[in-house]
């Protein structure tokens, strides 16, 4: 097995690999250049043509993507956001790569979920609904959750993260109609928590492992794609129910920006919705939302 394993980098090799990436992903002509009539070695623009596209010289932006110690303003930062085409996520995230925080960055804090978040996951009994933290760990769930992805509380603490259940776990490749995509989506997730958490020790150990057990994984990492999710469409295939197609809402908590509530629900009057019925009448145990860990999770 390839022994390499990607870790979240330093704040500076992953400046200068998201703006690599970025730049291979747009042609000339997408950005508004009339390429030269020449072989180009490499796909996408240029250094130069960036630097042009974003008004500062060559030398700068090649020392920029070098990460030589350039201090760039926000003016500049807009400006090769522009020239790159950049998403608002990937803006953010080139923003937060670019100019880190100048103070020596603290522990994260344990998270923890509110007792009135739990009450709310015990209300929501006819639709799958948890509660997702740092590095997508799974920190609490309903019955019909559990019934729909899996058992959470029956994995070991580490083990409770939405990624790890993507990646490592068979069943999910069958249970999503999309494994791809949803994977795909989960490593663009992970990049954008990385560059607000560089130094999250428990992120390195996840990136190591996914890297090391899963060659996709491994790949999409080096894309350095960055996607924020917030709510869309996901189709299963469920074992027992057969086929869903679930909206699910991705809904920020208020006092921790890295909990999310996810929701999922099932269009009224529709087959799927019929068959979420079948999900959680299967599901015999009370509803009541579980934690992912005692009482936190770091």
């Amino acid at each position: 097995m390839d022994d390499h394993r990607p870790t979240p980098s330093s704040r500076s090799s992953e400046l200068g690999e998201f703006l690599r990436t970025r730049r291979a992903k747009i042609s000339p002509e997408q950005a508004g250049l009339t390429p030269a009539p020449t072989v180009r070695r490499v796909p996408g623009l240029r250094r130069e043509e960036v630097a042009q596209l974003a008004g500062v010289s060559v030398d700068y932006y090649v020392r920029l993507e070098r990460s030589r110690n350039v201090n760039a303003s926000e003016a500049v930062l807009d400006a090769i956001a522009r020239a790159l085409r950049l998403t608002g996520d990937e803006r953010s995230h080139l923003f937060a790569v670019a100019r880190p925080a100048r103070t020596r960055p603290r522990p994260l804090a344990p998270q923890r979920v509110r007792p009135g978040l739990y009450r709310i996951l015990e209300t929501l009994s006819e639709v799958p609904a948890l509660v997702v933290g740092r590095r997508t760990d799974i920190l609490a769930s309903n019955a019909l959750a559990r019934a729909l992805y899996t058992d959470f509380d029956a994995l070991p603490h580490r083990e409770r993260n939405m990624a790890r259940f993507i990646f490592l776990d068979e069943g999910a490749r069958t249970l999503y109609q999309d494994w791809e995509g949803i994977a795909r989506t989960s490593v663009a997730a992970l990049h954008l928590y990385a560059g607000q958490h560089p130094h999250d020790p428990q992120l390195a150990e996840l990136i190591g492992e996914l890297s090391l057990r899963d060659p996709d994984f491994r790949t999409w990492w080096a894309d350095h794609d960055i996607q924020r999710r917030t709510y869309g469409t996901k189709h299963f295939h469920h074992p027992l129910v057969g086929d869903l197609t679930l909206d699910y809402e991705a809904l920020d908590v208020t006092g921790d920006h890295d909990q999310v509530l996810g929701i999922y629900t099932a269009e009224p009057g529709t087959p799927s919705e019929q068959a979420l019925r079948l999900l959680a009448a299967w599901t015999s145990e009370p509803a009541t939302p579980h934690r992912a860990h005692p009482s936190a999770q770091d």
